[in-house]
C-alpha cells in the first residue's frame, strides 16, 4: 500500500485547495491511499516560543503524518503571485531541528498542485516553492504539476469538483506520482 498525504495550504473553510485534495481521493490508483491534512492550529513561527515550549502539538502531529506517508502532495494557493504565508510558516516549523532533527523533508517525494480563482492557476506560487523545496532536500516529482485556474467555477457550492477537464487530469496525475513514489519511471 502506498500512503500519500495531501497538505492543503489554505485555512479557509471552503478552500479550493482542500477541495482539490478531497477530489483526488476519488481518483486514486489501486493500492494507494490519500489522507488530507490542513494547517489549522499551527501558530506563527516564534523562536522564543520554540525555546520556551518546544514544538507545538499541531506541528508535531503534522510531522508524524508526513513521516508516516510515502509521498506528499502540496496543494498551494497563490496569494499576490506568490506562496501563501500560512503554508510557508508551517514548512518553517516543520523544518526546525526539534522535528526529525530538521530533516523531515530530506529525500521526501513531493508533488505540487494548486487551485486559484485566477486565470493562471497557481503557477507563480508553485514556481516560488521551488527554491524552498530544493533547500529542504525534497525529491520533487519532475513529470507533473497540477494547475487549477478559475477554481470558483471548477468547484460547486459544496466544494465538489464540477469541471470535467480537471477531473480527467486527476487519475493520470495521481498514477504518475504514485509510480514516482514507488521508484518507477
Amino acid at each position: 500500500m502506498t500512503r500519500l498525504l495531501g497538505l492543503s495550504g489554505s485555512l479557509r473553510r471552503a478552500s479550493f485547495n482542500t477541495a482539490l485534495l478531497n477530489a483526488m481521493t476519488d481518483h486514486l490508483p489501486e493500492g494507494v491511499t490519500l489522507e488530507v491534512a490542513t494547517l489549522h492550529g499551527i501558530p506563527l513561527y516564534d523562536g522564543d516560543l520554540e525555546a520556551a515550549e518546544g514544538i507545538p502539538d499541531a506541528v508535531a502531529e503534522l510531522a508524524q503524518a508526513i513521516a508516516a506517508a510515502d509521498g506528499l502532495i502540496l496543494s498551494t494557493p497563490e496569494y499576490n503571485n506568490g506562496m501563501p504565508g500560512v503554508l510557508k510558516n508551517a514548512v518553517d516549523w516543520l523544518s526546525r531541528g526539534g522535528v526529525a532533527g530538521g530533516k523531515l523533508f530530506a529525500g521526501r517525494k513531493l508533488a505540487i498542485a494548486g487551485a486559484s480563482p485566477g486565470g493562471f492557476g497557481t503557477i507563480m506560487a508553485q514556481a516560488h516553492w521551488l527554491p524552498v523545496l530544493r533547500t529542504l532536500g525534497i525529491q520533487l516529482w519532475p513529470a507533473g504539476r497540477l494547475l487549477v485556474s478559475q477554481a470558483h467555477k471548477a468547484f460547486d457550492a459544496e466544494g465538489r469538483l464540477a469541471d470535467a477537464n480537471i477531473r480527467d487530469q486527476l487519475a493520470p496525475y495521481l498514477a504518475g506520482f504514485a509510480a514516482f513514489v514507488r521508484g518507477r519511471p
